[in-house]
């Protein structure tokens, strides 16, 4: 099976990224069937350069991508052009209403309570 995945190349602490398609059986630095484009994360912004008729190619051939190469390509608009319809990110759950706890509810009707004192 073939992945659309990330090669790391450069200098120690100094990382920067050719974007390959691959056998999914290579290693990550091994041999690489295409270079398809590069990136680099210490610019700011991260510079992405893409081949784009040849990564949709391999896309349409078959190809996954890994979740490192995927998030780039919705970043750059590629996965929508395979796809067809635009992707949505995943909605962060809603806050939840803080309710008081049980400990707190009897404190606070034990003091709406008249006390008798004899």
């Amino acid at each position: 099976m073939v992945k659309l995945r990330l090669t790391r190349v450069g200098k120690k602490k100094q990382p920067s990224y050719r974007l390959v398609a691959a056998n999914s059986r290579s290693p990550r630095d091994g041999r690489f069937i295409e270079i398809l484009g590069h990136y680099n994360p210490l610019t700011d912004p991260p510079t992405v350069v893409f081949k784009e008729e040849r990564i949709l190619e391999w896309l349409a051939k078959g190809a996954q991508p890994t979740e490192a190469m995927k998030r780039l390509l919705i970043n750059g608009g590629i996965w929508q052009k395979h796809t067809g319809k635009p992707h949505k990110w995943p909605e962060a759950p809603a806050p939840k209403a803080e309710e008081p706890a049980p400990a707190e509810e009897a404190a606070a009707e034990r003091e709406k309570e008249p006390v008798e004192t004899a």
